[in-house]
């Protein structure tokens, strides 16, 4: 694990300590706190009412107090303290008005209802009060007034049950949230029990996973070892100061170390292997500045006196930054791989002044076949012209073997000029260069069936050949030598299949394993005996006699040569009077040129 993802991790397990902590604690104190203070509301609430239900009372207890003082004073009591009864009751009356005004305030009902009140209160201390100063004097019918007129019980009977009706709820509301609280306490407590031991939980899987950590990491040091004591590849790690902290067994055996030569300096190995100025100033770059040392070739002599081709890399190893640097070698013996390069780099001379000479036959023949076909064709033409006129001479005085014998010479002049001109074919071939483009074979396929079909109509306009082709892809290749292949390959077919009736010619395509391009030409003729197959490729082989089935012997052998430029071949299949199947197979067009061209 690198210093970043340590970091990491532990700024999650703070992050998630802190917030263990605040569940168990800090939340289960803000949540209790907050349905106490629930709870203390509820409980005002319900002071505040009792306190209005009392005020209310009071009111009425001294409205009827005050009732009772006038009526008394009506009747002729009159008393120095029924006097004051009357003066008190009337002092507590605007008290306790004002106390339910003020109690009330957040209540608009009540204060409707206390407005009420208050008016009604008033007027019937007004008519108390003209009874009380009447005294005896006061009539029947003004004492009926002071007590049926401006009733005020219903009023306050309406305000003590609306408080009553409020008291009811806030006592729900009151013992509702003391239920909430207390469960709220009890499940904080359980949480809190759920969160503790959770934590230990992980504390204790974080203690096995630490102790398994430590022992995978020592299982894994010790693997280490052994690996880096197999390997072959001599390996060293040096400190800042170009001391050996760690080398394995190859090392110290090609530089004759001991096993316990740790902390001794580069330098300072036998033979001066390491001590050479130009070593020494690569491995310092590395070690200052970062840089990595790939593939460097030095000569070094080893501990057994051996001048040796060592191939180094080093590289600095990522370290902690509180850890001293460190770099890691590797050197390599390419002694016997660098002797072998020679080798091979002499014999790749010899074999390229090989190719030259043979590149130089070859174009030697090219020229000579060539200048051959040239020279050729002045001769053919005046055999095939003084043929020609010697006949016209003869006419009708011309015997049956004068004329047999002209046309032996004109037809042997004929073949003469097609094997020319199938020889220059087949030498411009293999000297002009490749002209790689996208080429359509259905439509070379279709165009080379149209052209044949053209001739047999104008040669053998009796024969019925029937075609049977499937759909063709497009193919990277130089269009006018695949033209020749289909040339070839279809004419061959319908000349071997000239004694079949119908002729049957399938042509298909498909891709192999590795999506190269494989093209099949089957037909129904004459076949071939498959003991002689490797003879049909060649120039001038044919096993067929040409008055059988006319031809040049050149044209699979054009075949080959156009298939082996684009990276390609070709084989055939057949059985005697059985048909014969061609088969062409060309590399896969997104493949780069370089790799379809044969080497």
């Amino acid at each position: 694990m690198s210093a970043t993802q340590r970091h990491s991790v532990a700024a999650w397990q703070v992050g998630a300590l802190a917030l263990v902590i605040a569940l168990t604690v800090i939340v289960p104190a803000l949540v209790l706190r907050s349905a106490g203070d629930a709870a203390k509301r509820s409980s005002d609430m319900v002071r505040h009412t009792l306190e209005v239900d009392a005020q209310a009372q009071s009111l009425a207890l001294h409205v009827r107090d005050t009732e009772a003082a006038a009526l008394s004073l009506a009747a002729g009591v009159d008393t120095p303290r029924l006097r004051q009864r009357l003066a008190n009751s009337r002092q507590q009356i605007g008290v306790a008005m004002a106390a339910l005004q003020r109690l009330t305030e957040d209540n608009p009902e009540q204060q409707r209802r206390l407005g009420e009140l208050q008016n009604q209160v008033g007027l019937r201390l007004g008519n108390m009060d003209a009874v009380a100063q009447a005294g005896r004097a006061a009539t029947h019918a003004q004492v009926d007034a002071a007590v049926r007129q401006y009733p005020v019980g219903d009023l306050i009977a309406k305000v003590i049950a609306e408080e009553r009706g409020l008291l009811a709820r806030r006592e729900r509301q009151y013992q509702q949230r003391s239920t909430l609280t207390e469960l709220t306490r009890w499940l904080a407590v359980a949480v809190q029990v759920l969160l503790l031991g959770a934590a230990a939980g992980y504390a204790v899987r974080q203690l096995r996973r630490r102790v398994g950590a430590e022992r995978d990491a020592a299982e894994a040091n010790a693997h280490a070892a052994l690996v880096l004591d197999t390997v072959r590849e001599p390996i060293a790690v040096v400190d800042d100061e170009s001391r050996l902290v760690l080398f394995n067994l190859a090392f110290s055996e090609l530089y004759g170390l001991p096993p316990d030569a740790h902390g001794r300096g580069l330098a300072q190995i036998e033979g001066g292997a390491w001590a050479d100025e130009e070593t020494v100033r690569r491995l310092g770059d590395v070690m200052s500045r970062g840089r990595e040392m790939w593939d460097y070739e030095c000569e070094q002599t080893t501990a057994d006196g051996v001048r040796r081709t060592m191939l180094i890399n080093a590289r600095r190893m990522p370290l902690s930054e509180h850890r001293s640097r460190m770099v890691m070698i590797a050197a390599t013996d390419i002694s016997t791989r660098r002797a072998s390069e020679n080798r091979i780099h002499e014999l790749n001379r010899q074999l390229e002044g090989k190719i030259e000479q043979v590149s130089e036959v070859n174009r030697e023949l090219e020229a000579f076949s060539y200048s051959v076909s040239h020279d050729l064709r002045a001769p053919l033409r005046h055999t095939a012209g003084f043929a020609d006129k010697l006949q016209r001479h003869l006419g009708e005085a011309a015997d049956e073997k004068s004329r047999h014998y002209i046309g032996v010479i004109s037809t042997s002049a004929k073949r003469m000029s097609h094997l020319i001109d199938d020889l220059l074919v087949y030498s411009r071939l293999g000297r002009s260069a490749l002209r790689l483009q996208s080429v359509d074979m259905q439509s070379l396929v279709q165009d080379t069936r149209a052209m044949l079909d053209a001739n047999l109509k104008l040669d053998q306009a009796e024969r019925i050949v029937e075609w049977r082709i499937g759909q063709m892809p497009v193919v990277v290749g130089d269009e006018n030598m695949l033209r020749q292949i289909w040339l070839n390959l279809l004419g061959n077919a319908v000349k071997y299949s000239a004694q079949r009736e119908p002729a049957v010619i399938e042509v298909s395509h498909a891709y192999d394993a590795d999506r190269n391009h494989l093209f099949t030409v089957r037909d129904n003729g004459a076949g071939f005996d498959m003991a002689y197959a490797g003879k049909l490729f060649g120039v001038f082989q044919r096993l067929h006699s040409a008055t059988e089935f006319p031809g040049t012997g050149i044209g699979l052998a054009t075949v080959r040569r156009v298939a082996s430029r684009h990276g390609g071949r070709v084989w055939a299949e057949g059985r005697p009077n059985e048909g014969a199947t061609f088969f062409l197979l060309l590399p896969a067009s997104d493949q780069p040129i370089s790799e379809r061209l044969p080497s």
